[in-house]
């Protein structure tokens, strides 16, 4: 072993081992890997960051894109409505629904499929009286084996077909992967929808209705002369925290304020509606020398007002940020009862939001969108902690109180999934149409070869941007910045291992000591490996890094090299054994209440069935 192949092991080794242990996000450990690449001399600097030109991160980008101008326009809801039964039982409605996700996925992110459909999924679990894991649990599986089918259907099949390109000349088809990976998508469809139901775990269903904090949300009315009035409602809440209580909403002179502003000052008569649990509740009216509202008995109205105005607050008021207290100026028309009714909405969020690590504090979540977190959902369990300071993750069900309108703004900046509502995504028929077309002539121009698919995909994004099919505003936002990021420098870090030796000496290690020299027990040995780095870290990566392997294999062997490389293609696509190994799998962990090892049942025999059936096909479709 040379001291290059001792030092890119040991950068490969490291940077598998940060994947694993998730400390960091995976572009963060890809991009430390690239430039420890560099520092140690095994990439020149003025190529290291060429993997950003690379036409697989190129067509990854684009294919994000077309996916949002297909989400927003709402031509997907569309075609759920049109294929998906009415009626029937929860089989046919299961088959139904996860045999869509999986086709969706062979032409969209499987991520934008699944977000997509999550809603529809929850509300066929409620139709069918089933846990919402029974219906979220295979389709989150069914729209993964639905990336294998074409080229585009997820990044690992790009990255292949860049290695092939790399190594001759051309890469794959867009329906070169179509032969195996849909037979194999295939029979893992029916395997999901016969046993799904007996291997899949029946945790509690987290509905909206099941969102229960053991708090009380109730009126208490500043008397004047207390040590509330005053305070300002940032003030307020600090001295509210030790009791584990918040203020959700203001009542002042029969104006509802849902979500006030911090900076807002208390006076004598306000009404503060606490959430709190009930046994502190007594302390909290004693210490701040409230009064129950209920308590007290109602002033008679001036100029026959309704006495009932303030009994339920149902209007969230937008407030400015610079609201001067002492101004004395009365509340703004947007403030009044009636103009927009307050709704209480699921969200769960993604694994690509910008909310993970974040608390509902650090983005400001009152005063930018005027909305309240009233509950948080995590791997079936219930917080009853701060809920403006903890911390998100992805897979987290939030219950969020406010208009409609703030709430799906929320839900746009933040990358989060609304599970409750399915209003938040205006349909445009005209737009639906226009992108349907797009990305159909962007498959199309790829498929048969006219452009390649990078340029035909980008041709695609820009003919969005010009229909509006996707506003010019959001193409940058539709992108998964972070797995770009992990394409590009990785995919440097992948030449390094070649251009050193070490994925051939990887390769000789496999084949001396496990396939000892067998073709097809070594095409077995890399799609089970494969498989088994897919489920525990970024299938990305996993691609990028036995892509080598897996030509380095296929040459000293003297074996056709597009059989191994199908067969990294396969294993990077099928991570059932965890929640971490796909992004659908975490996106289903809080609204299907799973726990990290509830993955596996259902798991572990289709990754078998999935490599029973795949290495008979690669061996007839990809002959060695």
């Amino acid at each position: 072993m040379t001291t290059d192949q001792a030092l890119i092991l040991t950068i490969l080794l490291a940077t598998m081992g940060m994947f694993l242990w998730g400390k960091w996000r995976h572009d963060m450990v890809a991009l430390g890997a690239l430039l420890a690449c560099v520092i140690a001399g095994l990439i020149e600097p003025g190529i290291a960051f060429g993997g950003f030109g690379h036409p697989a991160v190129i067509t990854v980008a684009c294919v994000l894109v077309l996916s949002r101008g297909l989400q927003t326009s709402g031509a997907v809801d569309a075609l759920a409505r049109h294929a998906l039964p009415r009626e029937g039982g929860p089989v046919l409605s299961l088959a139904a629904l996860t045999a869509l996700g999986a086709a969706l996925s062979g032409f969209m992110n499987n991520v934008g499929a699944m977000a997509l459909l999550m809603p529809v999924a929850v509300q066929m679990a409620k139709r069918h009286e089933l846990p919402p894991g029974q219906v979220l649990m295979p389709l989150a599986f069914g729209t993964i084996l639905g990336g294998m089918t074409t080229m585009i259907g997820t990044p690992p099949n790009l990255i292949v077909s860049g290695f092939r390109a790399e190594t001759n000349g051309s890469g794959f088809g867009m329906f070169d992967f179509t032969p195996v990976g849909f037979a194999v998508a295939t029979a893992g469809v029916v395997f999901i929808v016969l046993m799904g139901r007996k291997l899949v775990p029946q945790r509690k269903q987290q509905g909206a209705g099941d969102f229960e904090t053991s708090a009380y949300l109730t009126e208490a009315r500043v008397v004047e002369g207390s040590k509330a009035e005053g305070m300002t409602l940032w003030e307020l809440e600090s001295a509210l925290d030790e009791a584990g209580a918040q203020v959700v909403g203001l009542v002042r002179n029969e104006v509802r304020l849902t979500a006030p502003n911090s900076a807002r000052r208390i006076r004598a008569a306000d009404i503060l509606v606490i959430e709190a649990e009930v046994d502190a509740l007594g302390g909290i009216l004693s210490q701040l020398g409230l009064k129950l509202e209920e308590s007290i008995k109602p002033e008679t109205p001036e100029n026959g007002a309704d006495e009932e105005a303030v009994a339920d607050p149902r209007t969230p008021a937008k407030e400015s940020d610079a609201e001067d207290e002492e101004s004395g100026e009365g509340e703004s028309e947007a403030d009044r009862p009636g103009r927009d009714e307050v709704v209480l909405t699921e969200l769960v969020v993604l694994p690509a939001s910008s909310l993970e690590g974040r608390s509902a504090s650090d983005i400001q979540l009152r005063s930018r969108y005027g909305l309240n977190l009233l509950a948080v959902s995590r791997e079936g369990s219930r917080s009853h902690t701060r809920l403006r300071t903890m911390s998100i993750r992805p897979g987290d069900l939030l219950l969020m109180q406010g208009s409609a309108a703030g709430t799906g703004e929320f839900a746009g900046d933040h990358g989060c999934v609304p599970l409750a509502q399915r209003d938040l995504r205006i349909p445009n028929k005209r737009k639906a149409v226009l992108a349907s077309v797009v990305m159909a002539l962007a498959i199309g121009g790829a498929a048969f070869g006219l452009l390649p698919a990078s340029v035909s995909f980008a041709l695609g994004v820009l003919a969005s941007m010009a229909l509006r099919t996707v506003p010019p505003r959001n193409v940058y936002t539709a992108i998964d910045w972070p797995v770009i990021v992990l394409l590009a420098a990785l995919i440097p870090v992948a030449g390094a291992m070649a251009s050193t030796g070490t994925a051939d000496l990887i390769a000789r290690f496999l084949l001396t000591t496990v396939a000892r020299g067998n073709a097809v027990a070594a095409l077995a040995l890399v799609l089970v490996v494969t498989m088994f780095l897919s489920d525990l870290m970024n299938n990305a990566a996993t691609a990028a890094v036995m892509c080598p392997i897996a030509l380095g294999t296929a040459g000293a062997l003297g074996a056709n090299p597009d059989s191994f490389l199908m067969a990294v293609a396969i294993g990077a696509s099928c991570a059932f054994l965890t929640p971490i190994g796909h992004q659908n799998n975490t996106l289903i962990l809080g609204p299907g209440g799973f726990h990290f090892g509830d993955y596996w049942r259902l798991g572990l025999p289709l990754e078998v069935l999935v490599t029973a059936i795949s290495i008979p096909l690669l061996l007839l479709v990809w002959p060695l």
